[in-house]
């Protein structure tokens, strides 16, 4: 009976309370201590007027009972019917019941303290342990004299037990000792015991682990232990971890949970906290704590590092406060905004919140400020590459305004003062707001009013000027940049890049380090590749320095697998092979550009490029540059020369018959080779070309189609150019390059290029009868340019089999 009291369960296996009660040497039970309704000892024994004793509780709900089912008051033990419910306290009873529990509490605590060692049997642990669970439940007071008896340093070593059950029966009664009890919060944090207690957190899915997650929400209770937790490595990492776990048991990361959000009590744990990944206690200090803990949650969000998907999530909760802090706050508090807010600015998603949240007019007016108000220059710089990120993000800033008088990022005094910063400041924040140029220019709504705003302020010997710099992210910056501008202003940049100062012998030198490829290199290279490319007195220095040398080692190392793969290598041989393609077209004008193309056999190479399938401007480029090239077969085709017939011929007529010569090109009448005069017959280019034409992208075929143009050109053998094009098959593609009408440039190109076939009498006839072709050739006449009308004209007289146009194509059969 006294064991079932307070031990309500066992082992398997386990010695019986009772045996383990009998060695307690405790007194024996009487009858009269217990209560006959509720069969346990009483704490407050009253008697009726019967002289019946029982617990007052009990009693009363007895009553209690009677009077709701409309029962007589009946003794529950006599069945004596009561005439009165006065209950009168036995306190002999009851004090002597106190010295009986009290006895015996002694001896069994005594008895409990002998077995809490590591050499008692196991049984004997569990049941001492269960039953300082026990006293330590009955009574508040209790815990005390657990306190005083010493019994938690011994409950603690139990921690070390080799027995599983044990360890788990110690952090239970640990737990229970603690309830309530500040005093043995306190004793239970000395020493490594909290240490110990967080290393049960790693026992993976245990009921270690469970138990220990309880008593450390107990201990995180106390305000002055969540500091003393918090300060164990991985304690909070661990606690974290289980709180996203979707393997646990759901009470004991609801356990986790609330010792989380009571160890938020201290600053140092909201900040761990924070970096393990739970971020809203932080967020919620910044938002609501008082001013010096916003000030501290600021500061240490501008510490976090952060991935992208957190970075959202803080721009959503705090970026209005943090910028409302950047607006107005005092200059400490502004420097801890503006450092949050570079930090979660710096993905597209949260930038695009801060923006929408109205960064843009404080960063703008931090960034032009000037007075005793104005930023110090390391804040300058951190609004200058907050400014940066935003303005990457993607968003049209055209349609963006701010400010009192709705400005926009690309109005012109805007974009005049960011340019003349950028000529006023250090380098930092010059590269940062060249960033910022960058951004604005890679839109297409945005850039023309960069552009206008550059040319206006006459700003662009000064950017071109940073190709130099010494530090490499403010070159890099400046050269994508003017890569940026090159479209709309190529000739301005390439004049600046010709003057004497060496910008163009930098870009060159960025070029040609043999570094890889990094993103300095492949924005220079796009740079020199988007500027006009019959610029001659361009070109002309390129050739005195050696670039094309250079570029061109670079494009066959590349095709050779000398430079490796990486994420810039496309732009970076799309660029080469554009600024390689330069010299095709300076031919007439520059005997060392033909020199160069010979030397270099760049009709073969351009050939080569053809095949670079998956690169399309690769192919476009190395088609058009075949195609410069073929223009200029005919110019540099050597005729053969005749030798002299000699007296006899002038006196005998038979000595004066022209020896046949052999080997002569077909197309150009002369001698002709791939590396001397770029014939593209000789150089079998035209299976490759002819192989173009069915190319996905447009572009490629529109460039393949002008380079087979060159085949049926004037200068030419006309119809031997078409009989080499039937030999490569390469009629129908041309006509159905016609069919497909895909672009207004690649119709009017095909019909040039179906007029001159039909030229031929066999392809004129075979063509008359496919319908198709005819009204193609139709609709060009009616919807074209005025050339190509003229064209579709020529082509529709050569067929003359449209019945509806007999009036206006007359019979030539």
């Amino acid at each position: 009976m006294m064991a079932a009291s307070w031990d309500g369960s066992s082992d398997p296996g386990s010695q019986s309370d009772d045996s383990f009660l009998e060695r307690l040497h405790i007194e024996p039970l009487y009858d009269a201590f217990v209560c006959p309704l509720t069969k346990q000892v009483m704490r407050d024994p009253v008697t009726l007027e019967n002289g019946q004793t029982f617990e007052r509780e009990a009693i009363e709900k007895w009553f209690k009972e009677c009077r709701e089912s409309g029962r007589r008051l009946l003794c529950p033990l006599t069945l004596q019917e009561l005439r009165s419910t006065e209950l009168n306290p036995s306190m002999a009873l009851r004090n002597t019941i106190e010295e009986w529990t009290a006895r015996n509490e002694a001896a069994q605590l005594d008895m409990a303290r002998r077995s809490l060692n590591m050499g008692s049997p196991e049984n004997e642990t569990l049941q001492a342990l269960k039953y300082v669970q026990h006293i330590c439940r009955r009574s508040r007071s209790n815990k005390y004299t657990v306190r005083n008896a010493g019994l938690i340093p011994m409950i603690v070593d139990m921690l070390k037990s080799s027995s599983r059950k044990v360890r788990c029966r110690a952090l239970e009664t640990l737990r229970v000792v603690v309830e309530e009890d500040d005093e043995n919060k306190e004793l239970l944090a000395e020493g490594d015991t909290v240490r110990t207690v967080v290393k049960f957190l790693s026992h993976e899915l245990s009921k270690e682990r469970e138990e220990a997650v309880s008593l450390l929400y107990e201990l995180s209770k106390s305000a002055t232990l969540c500091e003393k937790i918090g300060s164990i490595n991985g304690a909070i990492l661990i606690l974290v971890g289980m709180t996203s776990s979707k393997s646990e048991d759901l009470l004991t990361v609801e356990k986790a949970d609330k010792t989380l959000e009571n160890l938020e009590k201290c600053e140092s744990n909201v900040r761990q906290m924070a970096e393990n990944g739970r971020l809203q206690p932080l967020l919620t200090q910044l938002l609501e704590g008082p001013p010096e803990t916003k000030l501290s949650m600021a500061t240490y969000l501008g510490e976090l590092v952060l991935n992208n998907d957190v970075k959202v999530l803080v721009a959503g909760t705090v970026g209005s406060s943090l910028i409302n802090i950047m607006k107005s706050g005092n200059m400490q508090s502004r420097e801890a905004a503006l450092r949050a807010l570079n930090q979660i600015s710096s993905c597209d998603p949260s930038a695009k919140i801060l923006i929408e949240a109205g960064i843009l007019s404080p960063l703008v007016n931090d960034l032009f400020a000037v007075g005793p108000n104005q930023l110090p220059t390391r804040l300058k710089e951190i609004s200058a590459t907050i400014l940066a990120s935003v303005v990457n993000s993607g968003e049209d800033f055209y349609s963006i305004p701010f400010g009192p008088d709705h400005q926009t990022l690309v109005s012109e005094d805007i974009v005049r003062n960011l340019l003349h910063l950028i000529s006023n400041t250090g380098p930092a924040i010059e590269c940062k707001l060249l960033q910022v140029l960058v951004g604005l220019t890679i839109s297409p709504t945005t850039v023309l009013s960069v552009v206008a705003a550059i040319k206006s302020s006459g700003a662009t010997i000064s950017l071109v000027q940073f190709i130099e710099a010494p530090q490499k992210d403010l070159r890099v910056a400046s050269i994508k940049l003017l890569q940026n501008l090159s479209p709309h202003m190529g000739q301005e940049l390439a004049d600046a890049l010709r003057g004497s100062v060496g910008q163009l012998g930098s870009l060159i030198k960025v070029i040609s380090e043999n570094t890889g490829i990094t993103e300095e290199q492949a924005a220079a290279v796009g740079l020199l590749a988007d500027l006009p490319e019959r610029d001659l007195g361009l070109t002309r220095q390129l050739l005195d320095e050696g670039a094309f040398v250079m570029v061109i080692s670079r494009v066959i190392a590349i095709r050779q697998g000398e430079i490796r793969g990486t994420r810039f290598m496309t732009p970076f041989l799309e660029g080469l092979v554009k600024i390689v393609a330069r010299v095709t077209y300076v031919l007439a004008e520059e005997p060392d550009a033909i020199a160069l193309c010979r030397d270099h056999n760049l009709a073969a190479l351009f050939i080569d490029l053809l095949q670079s399938n998956g690169l399309d401007n690769v192919q476009m480029v190395s088609a058009t540059a075949l195609e410069n090239l073929s223009q200029e077969s005919k110019n540099l085709t050597r005729l053969p020369e005749m030798p002299s017939l000699g007296f006899c011929a002038s006196v005998f007529s038979c000595f004066s018959k022209q020896p046949v010569i052999t080997g002569l090109c077909r197309l150009h009448r002369g001698i002709c080779s791939l590396k001397e005069t770029f014939c593209l017959y000789e150089g079998q280019a035209v299976l490759k070309l002819v192989g173009l034409l069915d190319h996905t992208n447009v572009i490629v075929v529109e460039a393949a189609l002008a380079a087979l143009a060159t085949l049926i050109d004037d200068g030419v053998d006309i119809e031997q150019g078409v009989a080499i094009l039937c030999e490569a098959e390469g009629v129908k593609p041309i006509l159905d390059v016609l069919l497909e009408k895909r672009t207004e440039t690649l119709r009017r190109r095909a019909v040039w290029a179906v007029e001159r076939l039909l030229r031929t009498d066999d392809i004129a006839y075979e063509v008359s009868g496919d319908q198709n072709v005819s009204t193609a050739l139709v609709d060009a006449f009616q919807h074209g340019d005025y050339r190509t009308r003229q064209t579709a004209e020529r082509a529709l007289k050569h067929v003359d089999k449209i019945p509806n146009f007999s009036g206006i194509f007359p019979n030539m059969g």
